[in-house]
This record gives structure tokens, C-alpha cells and sequence, in this order.
């Protein structure tokens, strides 16, 4: 399983992270560490369209970990 940490960083830049790494192995299981609202929705919208089914689990200090499965 990889994980993308996109913390610190504001969209578009962690949906362009995202979709590097879909596109490097479209078919391997995915986390997406996150830590503002507008890249939890996006990340997660943008997963969904893609077929992924998607679980959010909060880390603590505004950190939310997104579990990306098919």
C-alpha cells in the first residue's frame, strides 16, 4: 500500500499528487493523508468518480487519513 502526504499543501496541488500516483499503479490500494477541507472533499470526490470506494479516519490535529480501495 502507498501513501501520498499531501499535508501542508493547499489544492489543486494534493488532487494532482493524487492522480500521479493513480496513474503510476492504477490498481493498488491507496491512503491520502490530508489536513484541510477543501482537500478532503476534493480528494475524495475526485476518488469516487474514479471508482474507488473511499473511508476518512481523522489522525488528530486537523490530519485526516483517506483509505482508497477498489
Amino acid at each position: 500500500m502507498r501513501t501520498v502526504d499531501t499535508r501542508g499543501l493547499s489544492c489543486p496541488q494534493p488532487l494532482i499528487l493524487f492522480h500521479q500516483a493513480l496513474a503510476e499503479n492504477p490498481a493498488e490500494p491507496l491512503d491520502v493523508l490530508v489536513d484541510n477541507e477543501a482537500s478532503l472533499e476534493n480528494v475524495t470526490r475526485a476518488a469516487e468518480k474514479k471508482g474507488w470506494s473511499v473511508a476518512s479516519h481523522e489522525e488528530g490535529g486537523g490530519v485526516f487519513r483517506l483509505e482508497l480501495r477498489r
